[in-house]
């Protein structure tokens, strides 16, 4: 778009919005039609330099946060009143609890880690913009290459850098390679290795935690596993992932042909990193926090009740759910 139309649609959306002029005044003062007024607001809303942005009341259930850091062994836990929201809604509500949390944890020169997915980019799009001197934003697993490239790696790693006045480095990999020894020959690359280096220096990590449930499997629905490779990671024990690296519900790793073959922060340097926050809610994600936890690969948590409420039922019934 033009700089002269962009700058046109700016000025009268700030004539709007900011000083609250009817659409008959704007009209009245550039020489435009109130209805050419009201279609150039429209666009400007089409084009982004307008962002509508709702604050909804983030309700939080107290007693949930306060059982679950105990069980779990966290620094700190979030429970997002669940209520009669869906799905949709209860993650981006999540997500602008998860931005608050944050945003707690923001200074200069700060090194940030992200994953992906849907909780994360929520989670990204509710943070405010600012500049914070020497920020860093770091992809630390490869990417999927998924029609919806918002919640990839590398996207939510320019979003982040940039709504915080930041640089960002991304991982140019596939996350699942064929094999081993391509995973070895692609992570030996030099500017490969200058990425991977980072993630030593990384203080805080912004971390999904994935399911193995086939209805809600992320990997499933991106195309990156199918239904027999799924299968065989249940077999393995396995009940969720963090940055792709799966667990068992005691916490220990899945050792399998296919595990090896996926590119990204390795366990321990991810369990070393000093802040990390994983962002997950609803009831397939019981599991998967409870042997994130365990696995150390989060200190910080933000659900929701219905998934807190399923781990509470996890630990003071039979162990199962």
């Amino acid at each position: 778009m033009e700089t002269r139309r962009m700058e046109l649609l700016a000025r009268i959306a700030e004539m709007y919005f900011e000083q609250q002029l009817t659409q008959s005044q704007i009209a009245q003062k550039l020489g435009y039609s109130r209805s050419m007024i009201s279609r150039l607001i429209s666009e400007a809303r089409e084009q982004s330099i307008v962002e509508i942005r709702i604050h909804y009341p983030l309700q939080r259930v107290r007693e949930l946060e306060v059982y679950l850091q105990k069980v779990l062994q966290l620094k700190e836990v979030r429970v997002l009143q669940r209520g009669s929201l869906g799905h949709s809604e209860m993650l981006r509500r999540l997500g602008a609890l998860a931005a608050l949390l944050l945003e707690a944890h923001l200074q200069e020169h700060i090194i940030i880690g992200t994953s992906w997915g849907t909780a994360v980019y929520e989670t990204v799009n509710a943070v405010h913009s600012q500049t914070l001197e020497g920020l860093r934003v770091i992809q630390m697993i490869g990417s999927l290459g998924t029609l919806n490239s918002d919640i990839d790696g590398p996207e939510l790693a320019r979003r982040l850098a940039r709504l915080l006045g930041g640089q960002y480095s991304t991982l140019p990999l596939p996350l699942i390679v064929d094999s081993e020894t391509t995973k070895l020959a692609l992570l030996n690359a030099p500017h490969i290795r200058r990425v991977m280096y980072q993630f030593k220096q990384i203080d805080l990590a912004l971390v999904g935690i994935g399911t193995i449930d086939v209805e809600h499997a992320s990997l499933l629905r991106a195309g990156y596993l199918d239904s027999y490779q799924l299968e065989s990671l249940r077999e393995a024990g396995a009940v969720g992932d963090v940055c792709a690296i799966h667990v068992d519900i005691d916490g220990n790793l899945v050792n399998t042909p296919l595990t090896r073959c996926i590119v990204g922060v390795d366990p321990a340097t991810l369990c070393s990193i000093p802040v990390r926050i994983g962002v997950a809610g609803g009831q397939s994600k019981a599991l998967p926090i409870v042997a994130a936890s365990r696995a150390k690969f989060i200190n910080y948590l933000v659900t929701d009740e219905i998934a807190a409420l399923r781990i509470q039922k996890f630990f003071e019934g039979d162990g199962t759910l």
